[in-house]
C-alpha cells in the first residue's frame, strides 16, 4: 500500500523516511531524536503538513531515543495539524521513548497505537 516515498533525510543518529498512505503521511524516525538531531524530523512533518497531508502517523518502533526537544517538535506538530483540521497519531512506541511520553504527560494529548496499521485504520481520529 506504499504510495511512494515522499522523501527522507539522515544524520548520524536520525534517519526520517517519509511515505504516503491514502491521505495520510507515515513518518518513519530511527535513531534518537534530541536537539542535536530535531530538525531532521521537524522539516519533514512540515514539508507534509505544506502539502496538505495533515494527518501524521509517526511510526515510533525505530525511535530508540527522545528527549524534550523532540517531544516538542511532535507537540509542535501536533498543534499545526490540528490547526488545519488534521492530527499526530503515534504507533508503535518502544517502552524507553513510551516512558518519557508518561513522565511528562504528553501520552494524554496524542492518539497513541500499537502498529502503525491501527494508526492508519483509525482514519476518522482526530490526532
Amino acid at each position: 500500500m506504499d504510495r511512494g516515498t515522499v522523501g527522507s533525510a539522515q544524520s548520524g543518529r536520525l534517519m526520517v523516511e517519509v511515505r504516503e498512505e491514502g491521505s495520510s503521511a507515515v513518518v518513519t524516525p530511527a535513531g534518537e531524536l534530541d536537539h542535536h538531531t530535531a530538525d531532521l524530523l521537524r522539516e519533514p512533518l512540515d514539508e507534509c503538513l505544506a502539502k496538505g497531508l495533515s494527518r501524521l502517523v509517526v511510526d515510533c518502533s525505530r525511535l530508540e531515543f527522545c528527549d524534550s526537544t523532540g517531544l516538542n517538535v511532535l507537540l509542535g506538530a501536533r498543534l499545526k495539524a490540528e490547526a488545519v483540521g488534521g492530527g499526530v497519531h503515534l504507533a508503535g512506541m518502544l517502552p524507553v521513548v513510551a516512558r518519557v511520553f508518561e513522565i511528562t504527560g504528553a501520552d494524554a494529548v496524542f492518539t497513541v497505537h500499537d502498529t502503525v496499521d491501527a494508526a492508519l485504520a483509525d482514519g476518522d481520529g482526530d490526532g
